[in-house]
């Protein structure tokens, strides 16, 4: 997959990566081996797991990834104008000759051209977008979500972090963040709080956070620290339910889903939670989606006109009866293995409208080591529904009550033929 423009700033050429992603969150879903994810101007770092918000703006209520690793975004995008990469390097090339940023430059060119997805990251900033897909970040280990009401709700902390050794709590109300209230805030502005900006969210540096628990209210000044993501976690349900969520597509997750699949007991069947997962990785996306299907297309996706395919591994399991659960946080790589399971028939869709983000980008670096992020094609289903602005359908609707319209649905189902 190369793209054949190419341009030149100053004497060093610009050439997109031949690597593009398939974008859930600015800079995110990729095709090829971990690189980097950004923050950026209204970012809040990639996943619900880590790189990002539980859903996208906030306002769907599902819960954020730890410290809200996750997407943000508003709108749609759509396909890079011909020659956008030469755009981006000749304005680049132009900053360069008059002593100013080619960083800057590149970041109005992108603005202007109508590319909605398309994003430029400083260095550092791309550089710590790797490390989320990589499966790490620093923050201080909470997830949360805002309430109907508008209230921020810790949903889960995790163990050993700074947030554990705190003494914060499941069901702890947030209510401030180095002393900015954040009561109707979306999730993700909560997130990028939480994580700080890009020169204090180095481990060490502190944040305080205002908390309450019923009547009483309380502050913590927490320390960041270099965290791990549990993007695939596993539990038992009664009725011989397997839940496997899936919180984002980093680094071996796809390999852990299959495992969970391996080690669930025979007679399992299987909840596969997608709710909040704002994408990662599209590689570990279609590893996941192996684990269900016995190879076969999974998606289709153009990069400036040029069809590509993208296939499971033959040997999945086909015979468990398999739920995917969905909601408006469900984007990008992980709306491309819910289309896969919907189309192939694998498995039967339950929750809300997903959020409807899929579209392919490709990072190209320049000069002074920033990347230039543009939108160059869109995915597909195996069945050609394109996701982009429209989502996916469930087969069944259900918003608080999907996991246990989910169990009522296994509990009809049977072995596939």
């Amino acid at each position: 997959m190369t793209h054949t423009k190419k341009g030149r700033i100053g004497n060093r050429p610009y050439a997109p990566s031949p690597c593009p992603r398939l974008t859930g969150m600015p800079g995110r879903d990729k095709f090829c081996p971990p690189r980097r994810v950004r923050r950026g101007a209204a970012l809040t770092i990639v996943f619900a797991s880590v790189l990002a918000a539980g859903a996208a703006t906030g306002s769907f209520g599902a819960p954020a990834g730890p410290d809200g690793a996750g997407d943000r975004t508003a709108g749609i995008g759509r396909s890079a104008p011909t020659g956008h990469h030469q755009d981006i390097a000749e304005a680049a090339a132009e900053a360069m000759a008059e002593g100013k940023s080619p960083m800057e430059a590149a970041e109005r060119a992108v603005s202007r051209s109508g590319d909605r997805w398309g994003s430029v990251y400083s260095q550092g900033e791309y550089e710590e977008l790797q490390e989320a897909l990589d499966g790490a970040y620093t923050g201080v280990g909470l997830w949360a979500r805002r309430e109907r009401d508008g209230r921020i709700e810790v949903t889960r902390v995790r163990q050993g972090s700074p947030a554990a050794h705190a003494g914060i709590r499941e069901g702890d109300r947030l209510r401030s963040v180095d002393g900015r209230k954040v009561d109707g805030r979306p999730v993700t502005e909560v997130v990028s709080l939480l994580r700080g900006e890009a020169e204090d969210a180095a481990a060490g540096t502190s944040v305080s956070v205002g908390l309450e628990r019923g009547t009483r209210a309380w502050s913590e000044t927490l320390r960041r620290a270099r965290l791990s993501t549990d993007p695939v976690t596993v539990r038992e349900l009664a009725g011989g339910v397997t839940v496997i969520e899936v919180s984002a597509f980093t680094k071996n997750s796809g390999d852990l889903v299959r495992e969970a699949v391996d080690r669930a007991p025979a007679d399992a069947k299987i909840v596969l939670d997608l709710r909040g997962n704002s994408g990662g990785l599209v590689a570990e996306a279609v590893t996941a989606a192996s684990a269900f299907l016995d190879g076969g297309l999974v998606a289709t996706y153009d990069v400036d006109g040029e069809q590509r395919a993208l296939h499971a591994d033959r040997g999945g399991d086909t015979s468990r009866p398999l739920v995917a659960l969905v909601d408006g946080g469900t984007m990008s790589a992980a709306e491309l293995l819910t289309g896969a399971l919907q189309d192939r028939g694998r498995a039967v869709v339950v929750g809300t409208r997903t959020f409807g983000k899929g579209s392919v980008q490709m990072p190209g670096r320049l000069p002074d080591g920033s990347v230039a992020e543009l939108t160059v094609g869109h995915y597909r289903t195996p069945s050609g529904r394109g996701v982009d602005g429209s989502g996916i359908t469930p087969d069944l609707e259900a918003d608080e009550d999907a996991l246990r319209r989910a169990e009522t649905v296994l509990s009809g189902l049977g072995a596939p033929s």
